[in-house]
């Protein structure tokens, strides 16, 4: 009897060790991928007819791609807008964070309800591997926003070879230690997402792979060079600039890296308890290819702001469909958090919406309202899409579109429209107040204009001849 007994007592033990486990491998395991500058015709299944992304578009057979999904114009301000959950505008991050100097205590500042720190806090391993850009000093870092494990770079651009930032300092990290691999950035990040997947294959994990490609300096892989200038953003009419070919490439390279992870979890066995969601960071820059939007990076033309993304999730998430489903960054943020089962505190105020019930056919689509905003070299850019109908005031200039027939940006309805124009402007402005007025509350008066972080041109580059490497986008 006291044998059995004893055993007894040790079954309920075991399962009491194990039962927590199953229930955390129930719960889905998250692989964000985070492309950087990348036009949105620049994968196959958005068209392009020059670059070969076998993996992208395998992704994009295996679930649903989004055809109106949105960032912002740059990349801090992105990256900014995916860890809040929320606009950029509400902290101050309007344009590229410059890695150290007199700015250097610029970034985002951890509040214990980000992207990571909410997942960590349900049990989720946490891990950043590739490009941060909100914030270099440690109280900034990926680890002090609720990543477990971080190993990549906190500036805008790295030399791909050298890990050297545009100012030329050295700029690798493993958590917030300097680190010293050698090789290609692009295979680096593959290579230690592929240990991280294996790593914690038990679950639940949420990692994310920012890479760097495709990113000035434009530096081939199997190559090992310096870029030039400490990675001077190079033009068209530069000597000896890079060339589409160097770009695709570049781009090429980083489709082989999401095979590595794609393949990983196969092999593992949890590509069905996975979502992997991709997105890129911003509109492409000259060397991309943006068709059929009009504009590049750096505006809030639908060429700046709206990028491809797809996400799988087998069994939940449609094969071989594209959603029409307006999306943002900010929706990736609210779709992850509801789907690893995380109470959210009303403190978080996500600003987007859980896409998961309207992908999976539960719930219809859904009208939005999406605001932009952009200075660059003194021009103001500003923008709402509500429903099909975008508002664009672009300096002295105010377009109006309909974005169901004129994808491309091409015939301004202004002048016949005018109801849409008055309709929508107060919208604007009343957005405008709502995002300013918290910033002043909780970060106090904005610095003058053309000051990092104001509402001038900032440290961030400009669109025209002769950008530099510095801070990067």
């Amino acid at each position: 009897m006291t044998r059995l007994f004893a055993a007894a007592a040790a079954a309920l033990l075991l399962f009491a060790a194990v039962a927590p486990a199953a229930a955390q491998s129930s719960r889905p395991n998250i692989l964000l991928i985070v492309t950087d500058d990348v036009g949105y015709g620049d994968i196959g299944s958005y068209g392009a007819p020059d670059v070969k992304t076998p993996n992208l578009d395998r992704l994009a057979r295996e679930g649903t791609r989004f055809s109106d999904f949105y960032a912002a114009p740059t990349c801090s301000p992105t990256r900014a807008s995916l860890i809040s959950g929320r606009y950029y505008q509400r902290f101050r991050i309007e344009r590229p964070l410059p890695a150290s100097g007199p700015a250097g205590d610029q970034g985002l500042r951890p509040t214990g309800r980000s992207l990571p720190a909410l997942l960590k806090g349900a049990g989720y391993s946490t891990g950043l591997i590739g490009k941060w850009h909100l914030g270099y000093k440690p109280e900034l870092s990926p680890n002090a926003h609720g990543f477990d494990y971080f190993f990549g770079f906190k500036s805008g651009l790295i030399d791909y070879w050298q890990h050297t930032d545009g100012a030329g300092q050295h700029d690798f990290f493993e958590n917030d230690q300097p680190a010293h691999p050698s090789g290609y950035s692009t295979d680096l990040f593959a290579d230690r997402a592929v240990r991280f997947i294996e790593e914690h294959a038990g679950g639940p994990f949420f990692l994310e792979v920012a890479f760097n490609a495709a990113h000035w300096p434009f530096q081939i892989p199997d190559h090992p060079s310096v870029a030039p200038n400490t990675a001077r953003f190079v033009q068209p009419m530069d000597d000896n600039t890079a060339s589409r070919a160097d770009y695709v490439a570049v781009l090429e390279r980083a489709d082989q890296g999401i095979g590595k992870l794609l393949a990983t979890l196969a092999a593992r066995g949890l590509d069905r308890n996975t979502i992997v969601v991709f997105m890129n960071d911003n509109g492409g820059e000259w060397l991309s290819r943006n068709a059929p939007l009009f504009h590049r990076k750096d505006s809030v033309w639908e060429g700046g702001v709206r990028v491809p993304a797809i996400m799988r999730w087998p069994g939940r998430v449609p094969a071989g469909k594209t959603s029409p489903q307006v999306g943002s960054v900010m929706d990736v943020t609210a779709t992850l958090l509801a789907a690893g089962g995380v109470t959210v505190p009303a403190e978080a105020k996500l600003e987007g919406i859980d896409l998961m019930p309207i992908l999976a056919g539960k719930a219809a689509p859904v009208e939005r309202t999406l605001f932009f905003r952009n200075t660059v070299g003194g021009r103001q850019q500003r923008a709402v899409r509500k429903g099909n109908w975008k508002l664009l005031v672009d300096g002295p200039n105010t377009f109006v579109f309909d974005l169901s027939k004129d994808i491309g940006e091409r015939n301004d309805l202004a002048s016949a429209r005018q109801d849409i124009a008055r309709a929508l402007r107060p919208l604007i402005a009343a957005w405008e107040k709502d995002v300013d007025d918290e910033a002043t509350a909780t970060l106090g008066p904005a610095p003058a204009p053309g000051r990092p972080g104001g509402p001038g041109p900032g440290p961030g580059p400009g669109p025209g001849p002769g950008r530099q490497g510095g801070s990067g986008n």
